[in-house]
């Protein structure tokens, strides 16, 4: 698959990185957009790959366009503005990367079935070091047949990856993930906090949290940069809001209650609305911390 040209649409934290891992392993990087055109310029002068002023010229020089916008919104005004990737898409693959709305998905990979395109959504469960490194944990919605030819594109990019059914399944799964991960954070985030508060030392907290039924991923990732106040942005606090409202959407039309998923997004709303929604989930501890900023 090296030999076939990949455009991308994004190039924040995750879509600029993965550009240059599959850059790194021999890919054609050929087209590039961002609204920031000055990002855009920037990589393509590293990537040595062409920045696009419009959607529909990715399209037209990419034979496999990898998306990773913001929300829903962005999503549609890419595939359904004036300017739009499904212009001449004919023969072309869309991987869209984003955590969205399931339901987006199905009329996306409609969309493209009407102009002879295919669509498949790979939504990501890792962070800015695993898209620069080709660690990335995949979690793959679409028609088997796709996810099948464009396997060893995904492969490169992944440490692991699950083809978990039609368009639409993976954004539930990821949208789980990453309830239960904010969840946890929060949880972590308030431990530490009254931790501080009794006077106890937070670093051997965090070991015996390690060691007992307290432990989780996000202990790892997240608590030293709690303790230490750092909250440079590898998953925003404004994303993690987001992502806890698409699945206590999905909850409420299942008729299940959520109110742990509802205090967690309650708790990012809060920072978002506070001007700290660009920073790191982590800077949920703030809430919790004496000393609040």
């Amino acid at each position: 698959m090296t030999k076939q040209k990949i455009g991308f649409v994004g190039l924040g934290r995750m879509g600029g990185n993965m550009a240059r891992c599959l850059k790194d392993k021999g890919y054609n990087i050929s087209a590039l957009f961002d609204l920031r055109e000055g990002l855009a310029t920037e990589l393509a002068a590293e990537l040595g790959s062409t920045a696009y002023p419009k959607l529909a010229h990715v399209t037209a020089h990419a034979d496999i366009i990898l998306t990773v916008v913001t929300n829903d919104k962005a999503m549609d005004e890419i595939f359904f503005g004036k300017d739009n990737l499904l212009t001449g898409a004919q023969g072309r693959t869309f991987i869209n990367c984003a955590t969205l709305t399931p339901a987006i998905h199905p009329q996306l990979e409609e969309a493209a079935t009407q102009v002879g395109a295919t669509c498949l959504e790979a939504c990501m469960a890792s962070s800015i070091p695993q898209a620069r490194s080709g660690e990335l944990f995949l979690i793959i919605g679409g028609r088997e047949a796709d996810f099948t030819a464009n396997k060893p594109l995904l492969e490169d990019l992944s440490q692991d990856l699950h083809y978990v059914g039609p368009a639409g399944k993976a954004s539930e799964v990821k949208a789980l993930v990453n309830m239960v991960m904010n969840i946890n954070t929060a949880a972590l985030a308030e431990g530490l906090g009254i931790g501080e508060a009794l006077g106890l030392d937070l670093k051997m907290l965090c070991h015996i949290f390690g060691q007992t039924g307290a432990n989780s991923r996000v202990l790892a990732t997240d608590a030293e940069d709690m303790i230490t106040r750092d909250h440079d942005c590898y998953f925003s606090a404004s994303h993690a809001a987001k992502d806890s409202g698409i699945a206590l959407t999905l909850a409420a039309a299942a008729g299940i209650r959520a109110p742990l998923a509802q205090a967690t997004f309650q708790q990012y709303t809060t920072l978002t609305r506070m001007g700290k929604g660009d920073l790191d989930k982590s800077a949920v501890a703030e809430l919790t911390f004496k000393g609040r900023s």
